[in-house]
C-alpha cells in the first residue's frame, strides 16, 4: 500500500513539473472503441454476473476502470458530437439525434472535431463503423478529419443487408470514403473487424502514429447476436438472452482487435479508450430493454444514472496504473484533451469544455476535474429536460421516466446521489435552497452554451 502510494506521489509530482510523459519519444497511437446502447454496469468486470465478456473484462484488469464515468448526452448523437470536440453537445451543434436520412446535415462542419486535432497533429486517422452525426457532404467523416472512413451514416442498420429499416423508404446505408459501397449477407460487425485490422496492418510503422475511431453498432438494436452466443444464453429470460448474445458477439470482436494489436506489437504504444454512448435501450426494437444498471435508475434518453452513467476504460501499457479502480466523476468530453496531453499534441485555439483527467487517471486521491457539470436532452423547448450534478447533489428537471406525482408542479427532482443512489426519493422540497443555486447555474450555463 505505501508503495503504491509512494509511486502515485512520484507520479503527481512529474506531472506538475512537466506535461504527462512528455519523455516519451515516440507518440502513441490511440484507439476508441465507443459501443452503442451498452448498459450502465453491462460488463462482467463492472458486476454483470450473467454475462461472458473477458476482452473487455482484459483492458480493465491491464487498464483504468472509472465507476463514475458519465456521457454528456443519453442519445446516441449529441454523445457522439461531444466526444468528437470536446464540448457539450449544444456547443457542438447537435442535441439531438441526427437524421438517418443521405443529404441531410449532423454537426456543423465548423466544429473542430478530435480527428482534425490529431490530423494537424500529425496522425493517421480513421473511422470506422457507425457514424450518425451528419449525412451530407460536409458532415460526413471525410470533412470531419477522417483520412480513411468505412460504416454507416445513419442511427442503425440490419447487421446483413445493411439498410436502415426504421423509417421508410427502406435505405442501404454502407459507405466507403463517402462512396456507396456493398457487402450484401456479411455481418457488419465481422467487416468493422477486418477493416479495423486491415487498418492497424497498414499503419503499424513507427514514424507516423495514427487515431482510430472504432464505433461499434452493438449491442444496438436489431439485437443480432452470433449463433454460438445464442445457444449460450438460451436459458437466460427474454429480453436478457437477446441483448447478452449481443453484447458477447461485441466482446468477441473487441478481443479479435486486441489480438491484432498484440500480434504486431502496437500494443505497448496504443492507447486505448472503451466507453459506451449511453445507457441501454427499452425501446419496443430491443424487445422493451434487456440491459442492466444495479441500483441505478433510468435508460437511454433519460438523465437519471441509467441513461448517462456508462462503462468506460483507459488503457495504455506499461505507461497508466493497471488493474485499477477510479471513482472521480469524469465526462466522455474530458477525452478530448486529455488525449491531446497524453498524444503531445496541440488543443485548438476555441472554447473546450471537457477537462484534462489525467491526474485521476495517475491518482485515486486526485479530485474530479469538474465541480459542477450539466445536461440538457430531449423534452420539448419549453420544458425540456435537464440536470445539473454538483458534488453528491443532482437536481432533474422534467426526467424523463418520472411519475408527475414525483416531480410536483414544477418538474423539479433533487436527489443525494451519496444517501440515494437509486434516485428513489426527491428531496426538492426539503433543500429549496439547493434547488434555487442549482437552478440558478443551469439557466446561467443553458444561456451560455446556446449562444456559442
Amino acid at each position: 500500500m505505501r508503495i503504491r502510494r509512494l509511486s502515485a506521489m512520484v507520479a503527481l509530482s512529474c506531472f506538475m513539473a512537466a506535461p504527462l510523459f512528455a519523455q516519451q519519444q515516440k507518440r502513441p497511437n490511440v484507439l476508441i472503441i465507443y459501443t452503442d446502447d451498452q448498459g450502465t454496469l453491462d460488463v462482467n468486470c463492472y458486476g454483470a454476473k450473467d454475462l461472458h465478456t473477458p476482452n473487455i473484462d482484459r483492458l480493465a484488469k491491464e487498464g483504468v476502470l472509472f465507476s463514475q464515468f458519465y456521457a454528456a448526452a443519453p442519445v446516441c448523437s449529441p454523445s457522439r458530437a461531444s466526444l468528437l470536440t470536446g464540448r457539450y453537445p449544444q456547443r457542438a451543434q447537435l442535441d439531438n439525434n441526427a437524421p438517418s436520412e443521405e443529404g441531410h446535415a449532423g454537426m456543423p462542419g465548423s466544429q473542430y472535431t478530435m480527428a482534425e486535432m490529431f490530423k494537424d497533429g500529425g496522425y493517421t486517422t480513421a473511422h470506422i463503423g457507425k457514424w450518425h452525426i451528419g449525412y451530407s457532404p460536409e458532415t460526413m467523416p471525410n470533412q470531419q478529419g477522417f483520412d480513411y472512413s468505412f460504416g454507416f451514416m445513419g442511427g442503425c442498420i440490419d447487421n446483413y443487408s445493411h439498410y436502415f429499416y426504421w423509417a421508410g423508404p427502406n435505405r442501404h446505408d454502407l459507405w466507403r470514403n463517402g462512396q456507396e459501397i456493398w457487402e450484401d449477407g456479411k455481418f457488419f460487425a465481422d467487416l468493422t473487424v477486418q477493416e479495423v485490422n486491415g487498418f492497424l496492418e497498414k499503419n503499424k510503422r513507427a514514424d507516423k502514429p495514427f487515431f482510430l475511431y472504432w464505433a461499434i453498432n452493438m449491442p444496438h438494436y436489431p439485437l443480432q447476436g452470433q449463433e454460438k452466443w445464442r445457444q449460450y444464453y438460451k436459458d437466460l429470460p427474454a429480453p436478457r438472452r437477446m441483448y447478452a448474445a449481443a453484447v458477447s458477439t461485441m466482446d468477441e470482436k473487441i478481443g479479435q482487435v486486441l489480438q491484432q494489436l498484440d500480434r504486431l506489437g502496437l500494443a505497448e504504444n496504443t492507447i486505448v479508450v472503451f466507453q459506451s454512448d449511453q445507457g441501454h435501450s427499452t425501446e419496443d426494437r430491443s424487445f422493451g430493454g434487456g440491459g442492466f444498471t444495479g441500483p441505478y435508475r433510468g435508460a437511454k434518453f433519460s438523465l437519471f444514472e441509467g441513461g448517462i452513467r456508462v462503462p468506460a476504460i483507459i488503457r495504455w501499457t506499461g505507461h497508466l496504473p493497471k488493474n485499477e479502480v477510479r471513482d472521480q466523476l469524469c465526462v466522455n468530453i474530458d477525452w478530448y484533451p486529455t488525449l491531446a496531453g497524453l498524444c503531445k499534441v496541440a488543443l485548438p485555439q476555441r472554447k473546450i469544455d471537457g477537462k484534462d483527467i489525467q491526474q485521476v487517471i495517475t491518482s485515486s486521491k486526485t479530485s474530479s476535474p469538474h465541480d459542477i457539470f450539466f445536461w440538457q436532452s430531449q423534452g420539448t423547448k419549453e420544458n425540456p429536460q435537464w440536470a445539473v450534478r454538483q458534488g453528491n447533489w443532482k437536481l432533474l428537471h422534467n426526467p424523463s421516466s418520472a411519475k408527475k406525482a414525483e416531480t410536483g408542479p414544477d418538474d423539479l427532482f433533487l436527489v443525494n446521489l451519496q444517501q440515494d443512489t437509486s434516485e428513489a426519493k426527491n428531496l426538492a422540497a426539503q433543500h429549496p435552497e439547493i434547488v434555487s443555486s442549482l437552478k440558478e447555474q443551469y439557466l446561467k450555463w443553458i444561456n451560455e452554451v446556446v449562444q456559442q
